[in-house]
């Protein structure tokens, strides 16, 4: 193997297909992108070539609503990173200290990762129905009649509404990742704790939290990253509506692009998301070795 290993030109022609390939499916489109943005193009014949103006309109075109859709992604990283990773961990925690049904739940809690996405988007727009939705029929119930709304009708719902899906559906994926690091510490530190009298709550705090911290630096970059990119979910239950509402910069993007024809301004938009995404990834991971190194 070190004998292989040390061959340059026998790693290049394994790593070549590889890479070639993913050249073709991602760095070429964002390299097409880029130049697209930088086009006034409605997709098709010449583009009129306008430099960053595309950029620049980003932020001072109000009409469009993107510098609201960027605030939005925020609050679903918010909420990704403050709702959904910290019930992730506490589900991971529990299951890993091998409870009765641990394989069962397991499952359950991962159910909703495997499940196509149009499928949840369908049975959450039957729970927020305005008129035989689970949720209004519940408030209704409980006496709680003047809190049933149009939940995704409205501009003052439909935004977490949209939100609310797009959390609960990777919960299970965070915690499958947290639980699997959990497993892998040794019981034998687990036993000795014990034997020095710690409590359960201790133990997870003291000992395999600190110990899973690595996982769980993965688990923000993945919950802020897919926030920030966000797009299938909200566009099936809001389509980025009403009135801009629940938009997030994917759906603006798509509807710019697909329905309005202005390929140059949407490709803008891509180049921003990808753009925004890297830099949060580095800034993250920055912070976090900050953190580790003080």
């Amino acid at each position: 193997m070190d004998k292989f290993l040390a061959d340059k030109k026998a790693i290049c022609v394994f790593v070549l297909p590889a890479f070639l390939i993913f050249a073709v499916i991602v760095i070429a489109p964002i390299f097409f992108s880029s130049y697209y943005s930088t086009l006034r193009w409605d997709g098709f014949g010449n583009g009129a070539f306008i430099g960053l103006q595309n950029f620049v309109g980003l932020f001072t075109n109000t009409a469009d609503g993107f510098p609201k859709s960027i605030i939005n992604s925020f609050i679903l990283a918010g909420l990704s990173v403050f709702v959904q990773l910290p019930l992730a961990l506490f589900f991971a925690l529990v299951l890993a200290r091998g409870i009765k049904g641990e394989v069962f739940y397991r499952t359950v809690y991962f159910i909703p990762v495997i499940l196509s996405t149009v499928v949840i988007g369908q049975l959450w727009m039957k729970i927020y129905h305005p008129s035989f939705g689970l949720l209004n029929i519940f408030l209704s119930t409980v006496g709680l009649k003047s809190l049933t709304h149009a939940w995704l009708g409205s501009t003052d719902t439909a935004l977490f509404a949209a939100f609310i899906p797009s959390v609960w559906q990777y919960i299970g994926y965070h915690m499958l990742l947290m639980y699997a690091s959990a497993k892998s510490v040794s019981d034998d530190i687990y036993e000795a704790a014990k034997i020095d009298g710690a409590s359960e709550a201790a133990i997870a705090r003291y000992i395999t939290i600190p110990l899973i911290m690595p996982m769980i630096k993965i688990c923000v970059i993945f919950a802020v990253i897919g926030s920030l990119k966000s797009f299938d979910l909200v566009y099936i239950l809001t389509g980025g509506g009403p009135v801009h509402a629940s938009e997030v910069p994917s759906t603006l993007m798509f509807n710019t692009i697909f329905f309005k024809y202005m390929y140059g301004y949407g490709s803008a938009m891509a180049v921003f998301i990808i753009a925004e995404c890297l830099l949060f990834t580095v800034a993250i991971q920055k912070l976090l070795k900050a953190e580790d190194s003080l």
